[in-house]
């Protein structure tokens, strides 16, 4: 790659090394806008929620949606809902701390589903 020093800050690149760099700034924008994939990690432990009362005697039922941050060691740090009913979120995210993923590399995001029915 031939770099000729034009002025004091500016750098001029031989066509070569044009494309080279055209080629890095392309692999580093797809690296930014693709979303890592996630490790995928089974599901040791199931805790089932606890219905809240007042979601039963108003009828409410559905799916709630929650990100659990799992660590290496598959325990659940943290548990967030991201969809689903307000009123049934917080049962979600305490029986999805409870938890207990396989192991794994690392800490990861888990996204799952807590279905609430109604009997």
């Amino acid at each position: 790659m031939e770099v000729d020093l034009i002025g004091k800050n500016s750098v001029r690149f031989s066509k070569a090394g044009r494309k080279l760099l055209h080629a890095a700034v392309l692999a580093l924008l797809v690296m930014l806008v693709l979303p890592a994939k996630a490790e995928d990690r089974t599901i040791r432990t199931r805790v089932a929620p606890i219905y809240p009362e007042i979601a039963r005697r108003m009828k409410i039922a559905g799916l709630v949606e929650v990100e659990a941050t799992v660590d290496a060691e598959g325990n659940v740090s943290d548990a967030k809902a991201v969809g689903g009913s307000k009123i049934l979120a917080p049962a979600a995210e305490d029986a999805v701390r409870k938890w207990k993923f396989a192991s794994g590399s690392g800490t990861a995001k888990l996204k799952v589903q807590i279905n609430f029915a109604l009997n």
